[in-house]
């Protein structure tokens, strides 16, 4: 493991979900200890820090299981004190279900819920009020499975990113309404540039690999035109998008080798992959967990982290040097293991 030092992250935490567990787990940033463990509703998947409120908010999309293997879905919100790290209220959102993806604007005070759809409405972006912590509407993604959402820096435009449609839905915030379709082959993770112009899609989803026109990489969509601009190619099929606050583009890629008794293959280690958002460079990877799919960094963009589902482990990474920095192991009762990520800075 790497000797970087983290002795600047002093008092900041790292919150962790383990779907099986299930748990929502905060680390000590700067040396790894495990601080405490929230016991929340089954199938915790992504969570959202709110820095102005210090809460987090913990969606759980299934009674068990995962998408298209559930045991039915769920329709909850946890929100939990960062500090006390004790729960605050849990939000039901029926008959909204399947909750995922999680975007905070905290201009306006807003937290947009990605809900998957069903025999009666398609699925959508739940709005919800993060001072009374209620929902006040709903926009349409056109999608039966809308996974991870993400806000323009300035909170007009979102970005819905479609398991099984073949486009990537763009809708305006503003007036709550489905604008553009962008063609890709089933999408996974995103992220939005600074400038709110680009945003940078996985894909395609795991289902889509067999399709020809489905080469593996992260797409970058020109939001003003609503088009597909360019492709960074990776090795295989990535999951999660992060950009750091330094304007590199991190990606995390599922690798596996074939298995007769699972339709995903038998995992193989990981890799996170680099690109520059400069000149779309390819920076360079470094392997990682069985299953990527999550990922954050610290403010300051020299460290990544990236939770794996199946080995129900977090990496810690140096961005400069691309080597491990250390790795964290949570307990699981079952699979899969580690999702969602949130970093924490120590309050002011």
């Amino acid at each position: 493991m790497s000797t970087t030092s983290r002795s600047h992250l002093a008092g900041d935490v790292l919150a962790v979900v383990s779907q099986s567990g299930p748990t929502v787990s905060f680390f000590d940033a700067a040396t790894d200890r495990l601080l405490d463990t929230v016991e929340v509703l089954a199938e915790p998947h992504e969570l959202c820090f709110d820095p102005t409120r210090r809460l987090l908010w913990c969606t759980s999309a299934y009674h068990s299981g995962y998408y298209h293997a559930n045991g039915g879905r769920r329709t909850e919100l946890t929100v939990i004190d960062a500090d006390t790290r004790r729960i605050v209220e849990v939000i039901d959102l029926a008959p909204e279900h399947g909750p995922h993806g999680l975007a905070l604007d905290t201009a306006r005070d807003r937290l947009y819920v990605s809900v998957e759809g069903g025999p009666d409405r398609p699925g959508g972006v739940v709005v919800i009020d993060t001072d009374a912590r209620r929902p006040i509407g709903r926009i349409d993604t056109e999608a039966p499975g809308p996974h991870w959402f993400a806000v323009s820096p300035d909170g007009r435009t979102g970005f819905a990113t479609n398991k099984e449609a073949p486009f990537v839905s763009i809708v305006d915030l503003d007036k709550g309404v489905l604008t553009a379709k962008v063609e890709v082959p089933g999408s996974e993770g995103l992220a939005v540039s600074p400038d709110g112009t680009r945003a940078y899609v996985a894909g395609p989803y795991l289902g889509f690999a067999a399709r020809p026109d489905a080469t593996p990489g992260i797409r970058v969509i020109d939001a003003r035109t609503a088009s597909v601009v360019a492709t960074l190619p990776t090795g295989s099929a990535a999951l999660p998008v992060h950009l750091t606050s330094t304007g590199k583009l991190l990606a995390g890629e599922v690798r596996s080798a074939p298995d007769p008794d699972s339709p995903l293959g038998r995992q193989l280690p990981g890799r996170l992959t680099v690109f520059s958002t400069d000149d779309h460079r390819h920076l360079g990877s470094v392997e990682v967990g069985l299953f990527p799919l999550t990922i954050t960094s610290s403010p300051d963009g020299r460290l990544a982290y990236v939770s794996c589902v199946v080995s129900s482990t977090v990496d810690v990474i140096d961005l400069d040097t691309l080597t491990p920095v250390s790795h964290l192991t949570l307990p699981k009762r079952a699979e899969p293991g580690a999702h969602g990520l949130a970093y924490l800075p120590r309050p002011a």
